[in-house]
């Protein structure tokens, strides 16, 4: 169980540590030390409730259909395997995640900016929904919570060290150096996630 659980955590630390808008302004809104607490739950929250509905959405319905769960599987394959060609690439050409000194003050305009870089953003729903709801279906019934579960711990890690941590962390996630190391392993964890369910896939009896 504590092997799903952080088979899980590392499947939803991949996936979510990247430059972008939302990391950035939950680190924007840490270092000013205004509405941390709102970022970080907005995001999070989000995360988890995404990741819920997948497990136990398309979860289901894909352990009932065993040659969709195989297809799925595949297609979660290779677009883990891209995504680790994609951070591999970042490697040689690394950015830098840095935070604005304008923060938002309006909790109502935090809150709905954090919604349309989240909510809008099309890769949320294949990563948290098509993803991570489809490796859960093709685990056992047993294990299924503790991978969704380290999923959602990764999330909820990742944002509290992002904005509880932000003077400490921007000085490094500001520098691109950083991000070659961060990318590197993020290449390799998604790596190794594509190689595991590939075999699983190749050594499903329905191939055999």
């Amino acid at each position: 169980m504590l092997t799903t659980l952080l088979h899980g955590f590392l499947t939803g630390l991949g996936l979510i540590v990247a430059i972008g808008p939302q990391n950035a302004l939950v680190l924007k809104q840490g270092l000013l030390r205004r509405h941390v607490g709102l970022a970080i739950g907005c995001c999070a929250g989000a995360d988890i409730l995404l990741i819920a509905s997948g497990a136990l959405s398309l979860g289901p319905w894909l352990s009932r259909h065993a040659s969709w769960l195989l297809g799925m599987n595949l297609v979660a394959a290779m677009v883990l395997f891209l995504y680790g060609l994609l951070a591999w690439r970042r490697v040689f050409f690394p950015a830098a995640l840095e935070a604005s000194r304008s923060g938002i003050s309006s909790r109502m305009a935090l809150v709905m900016q954090l919604a349309g870089v989240t909510l809008l953003n099309p890769h949320v729903y294949l990563d948290t929904w098509v993803l991570l709801g489809g490796m859960t279906a093709g685990l056992p019934l047993p294990l299924q919570p503790w991978f969704s579960g380290g999923a959602m711990l990764a999330s909820l890690v990742w944002f509290l060290a992002l904005g509880q941590g932000a003077r400490y962390l921007a000085p490094v996630l500001a520098r691109p150096a950083a991000w070659r190391v961060i990318d590197a392993m993020i290449a390799v964890i998604m790596w190794w996630l594509a190689w595991r369910l590939g075999y699983e896939v190749w050594d499903d009896p329905l191939l055999t």
